[in-house]
Parts: C-alpha cells; sequence; structure tokens
C-alpha cells in the first residue's frame, strides 16, 4: 500500500500543476460520480491528510481519494501518452488548458462538501508529515492500548496518519525492538514514533528532487524476507501481522531485534 510520503508527493506535484486552473473537462468513473461534471470548476488547492488525497474545488466541494493497494495519480500534458495502465483501471480524468491528471486504481473516489472534510477524517490520528504533527498525541494513542504489538499500534491511522510498513519495520529494526513486542513493554516507544517520522520525512522530497522518492528509501529489513540482514547476515523473517483479511507483512531479523 503506497504510504503517506507518496500520497503526500502526489499532493505536491498534483497543486504544482493544476491549484489555481479551471478544470475544462471531468471524468470520473465511479458509479456513484459518474454523472458528476466538474468543468468549470477552478482547483483551490491539492493537499495530502495521512494517506487520504484532498483537492478544494471552487464551489464549495472536495475531491477525495484514497490509494488503497496500487493507486496513483499521474500528470500529462495534451497529447502525450498515457502510460499508468490499461483504460479499464482509470477512475478519473481531469483536465485544464495545459495537463491533465489521471487516476488508476484509485481504491476510493468521493466528492463531498468541503465544509465536512475534517469530521470524515476526524477518526485519523497526527499527520506524520503535516504541520500540525503532534507528537505528544500520537503517543498518547499508541500507550492507550497496552497489548497490541507495537508494529500494529505504529502502522494503525488511527495513532499515526500516514505511518505504514516500510518505515514501521524499520524504525523497529533500527531500535532492536521485535515488532511482535506489546506496547506496554516497549522501553522508549517516543524515541520509535520519532525515528519513524524521521524517516518518512526524508522521504517526502519536493517534485524536483525525485520521481518517486522509492530510491530514498532505506531497505534494511522491509521486502527482505530471506534475505541477508544488511547489519548482521542473519537471513530477514517474515509473518503477517494485524487484523484477519487486512493484515501487513511485518519483517523483521531474529538476530538484530531480540
Amino acid at each position: 500500500m503506497p504510504e503517506g510520503d507518496t500520497v503526500w508527493l502526489a499532493a505536491q506535484r498534483l497543486r504544482e500543476a493544476l491549484a489555481g486552473r479551471v478544470l475544462t473537462e471531468s471524468d470520473l468513473r465511479v458509479p456513484s460520480l459518474a454523472t458528476v461534471d466538474l468543468s468549470g470548476q477552478q482547483v483551490l488547492d491539492v493537499t495530502s491528510r495521512g494517506k487520504h488525497l484532498l483537492m478544494g474545488l471552487s464551489e464549495g466541494r472536495t475531491l477525495h481519494s484514497h490509494f488503497r493497494m496500487e493507486g496513483t495519480w499521474h500528470l500529462y500534458r495534451p497529447g502525450d501518452r498515457w502510460q499508468g495502465g490499461p483504460m479499464h483501471t482509470v477512475r478519473a480524468i481531469l483536465r485544464t488548458d495545459d495537463r491533465v491528471a489521471v487516476g488508476y486504481r484509485l481504491g476510493e473516489l468521493d466528492l463531498w462538501p468541503s465544509g465536512d472534510v475534517a469530521d470524515r477524517l476526524s477518526h485519523l490520528g497526527p499527520d506524520v508529515l503535516g504541520r500540525d504533527w503532534d507528537a505528544d498525541e500520537a503517543l498518547r494513542r499508541i500507550l492507550a492500548d497496552p497489548d497490541v504489538p507495537i508494529v500494529e499500534a505504529l502502522r494503525d491511522q488511527r495513532n499515526l496518519a500516514g505511518l505504514g510498513n516500510i518505515y514501521a519495520c524499520e524504525a523497529l529494526f533500527l531500535h532492536g525492538v521485535d515488532p511482535f513486542t506489546p506496547v506496554s513493554a516497549v522501553a522508549d516507544p517516543a524515541a520509535i514514533v520519532d525515528t519513524a517520522r524521521t524517516l518518512i520525512t526524508r522521504n517526502a522530497p519536493r517534485p524536483s528532487q525525485a520521481t518517486t522518492g522509492d530510491e530514498r528509501r532505506p531497505h534494511f529489513v522491509h521486502g527482505r524476507r530471506r534475505r541477508p540482514c544488511h547489519r548482521c547476515g542473519t537471513p530477514v523473517r517474515a509473518r503477517e501481522a494485524g487484523p484477519p483479511g487486512r493484515g501487513r507483512w511485518t519483517y523483521w531479523c531474529p538476530t538484530c531485534q531480540t
């Protein structure tokens, strides 16, 4: 699943391309929005909140999208060849005079009254990439459920919005903490939260600095199942953790995290 830095970067690019411009054409390819026409509306801003992308429009509505597992937004010039995937995976097309924004495989696409956005996302914890980041509140939420494995607490969007599997696994590795340790048994959860936020912040570059940010991610253990740990050479282990049907593969080194 794309993490908060990926969504943050998508919002930066869409803002630079669309903010202040008027939509000349729209095509929203989900049943609930199939008859909606956004042409003539001005894009006021594009922001992210955790893993949610929000496009504010001049007529008091906000186009909300969530990438889920495979979603992405691509930007093109008129006449460019689209390369984001087959046409049947396109969920949104937004055109201005000089740019085309295409949303592929978006897991969620909704149109909300702009005044309702805060309430609809009120369940989210502090945004690790937000200007209003509140470390104390994030820690309070994590500590409120002491029996949960620390890796699940870090990935719970109600605790920290935007943090996902990569940064949870890497932060725990750097602190030498087994990801399945209960929150109550973790010596310094505040330090782990700070490390995770530092890692994800480093991978939220300005659009001019990187194409995807993927090459900047430090994969010490994440995605390296059965491959040697960078630190000690022990084969990296992995197992699913989380609610049934919604679990994520969790990676750790049994030598460095014991």
